[in-house]
């Protein structure tokens, strides 16, 4: 079973039907308990990172995600899940994130539109996952912020929005963050989403093999 994340700010039943289409079982919850049953965890997010992460607290699913990322439970943040797992964001303010990655987010500077709506190339550092998607894989973007000031070991793929590099995703230990949305990102987001499910240590960073 994984659990998703259910604090009120999510495509919830986007993600679900995408692990549907896998044939895993879902449950969307805000019950840390039912939550806690499950084998991996997805944190989902949709709008300002400050309204997320006051949901979250104001749910109490904070300390949740905090356990799950202590005890080593298998965790996926996708879009402002994403970027909640880093240290703090500049979105209308500054506000607290949980910390697990380093770096900031900020705003997309460019010429280009923000915010960066549809499909982008996601360029894949060495780690199991190139040898499982598409030779050139494009993935579905919608943010007008990114991750800034990072630890390049924890980055496992990008894009590039005009001359800006965006970070796509991130995965440290057990921890997955993916700044686009691999439910709306047809195979290859389904192959990523799968990876995630079955692998059973999550370790596609070589960071602490390195070490």
């Amino acid at each position: 079973m994984i659990g998703i994340i259910d604090y009120g700010m999510g495509n919830l039943r986007s993600v679900e039907n995408a692990l549907k289409k896998l044939n895993s079982e879902a449950l969307i919850s805000d019950d840390e308990n039912a939550l806690g049953q499950c084998e991996k965890i997805i944190l989902p997010g949709v709008g300002a990172f400050g309204d997320c992460m006051a949901n979250l607290k104001d749910s109490h699913l904070d300390t949740f995600v905090q356990k799950c990322i202590d005890t080593g439970k298998p965790l996926l943040g996708i879009c402002v899940g994403m970027q909640m797992l880093f240290e703090k964001s500049e979105e209308k303010g500054i506000h607290e994130g949980l910390g697990y990655f380093k770096g900031r987010i900020k705003r997309l500077e460019t010429d280009l539109p923000v915010p960066q709506i549809g499909w982008n190339e996601l360029v894949l550092k060495d780690h199991p996952l190139k040898k499982k998607l598409s030779e050139v894989p494009y993935v579905y973007y919608v943010h007008s912020y990114h991750a800034a000031d990072y630890d390049e070991k924890d980055l496992a793929g990008y894009s590039f929005y005009g001359d800006v590099k965006v970070p796509g995703l991130f995965v440290r230990g057990h921890v997955m963050a993916a700044q686009f949305h691999p439910e709306k990102s047809a195979e290859d987001g389904l192959k990523i989403l799968d990876y995630f499910l079955k692998e059973p240590a999550m370790k596609m960073s070589t960071q602490n093999d390195k070490e």
